[in-house]
């Protein structure tokens, strides 16, 4: 059954705490999205309150999946440049899937989703991204036609003697 998505849906404590256990269960399962397992609810909030200051700011918009119970299953934030010669591009960010959903098609649909709403962003000609190098993200951000466009060896210390690549992908939208 396909996600349902929507942009700027209003932040209610149902849909703050989706996403927080959402956050919570992506990172628990390894997932790449600032955090290194084990990690609570309690050590994201504050990243998630982050996000929802720049949302309650203009600076970031919010994209929720839901599947068909309306529980969150997957989000991505956009964060829009201030800098007046970056303007033309967004930020994608703590892109994620919930754990149980992985290998449904539903990280391609988010993205397709998030592409799809971007386009429709007054300006926006390209979406930017990061992800940790070592788990065969940026194979999977190419097959949904994002393009590497920067690495930076070892930027990324998940464990002392475990540094990873940050990888820069950008997705024309044009």
């Amino acid at each position: 059954m396909p996600l349902t998505f929507t942009l700027d849906p209003a932040v209610d404590p149902a849909l703050r705490d989706g996403i927080l256990g959402l956050w919570t269960d992506v990172s628990n399962a390894g997932g790449s999205v600032g955090f290194v397992p084990p990690v609570t609810r309690e050590d994201i909030r504050p990243e998630l309150v982050r996000h929802l200051v720049g949302m309650a700011e203009g600076r970031t918009r919010l994209l929720v999946g839901r599947d068909e119970r309306g529980e969150v299953a997957a989000t991505a934030f956009f964060a829009f440049n201030t800098h007046r010669l970056m303007t033309h591009w967004v930020w994608l960010y703590t892109v994620m899937v919930a754990p149980g959903h992985q290998g449904k098609g539903y990280g391609r649909d988010l993205l397709a989703a998030a592409a799809e709403q971007a386009r429709s962003f007054e300006g926006i000609e390209a979406i930017r991204l990061t992800c940790r190098g070592g788990n065969g993200l940026e194979r999977f951000y190419g097959s949904c036609g994002y393009k590497e466009v920067g690495r930076v060896p070892g930027a990324i210390r998940v464990a002392p003697g475990d540094d990873r690549d940050d990888i820069t992908m950008l997705l024309p939208l044009t």
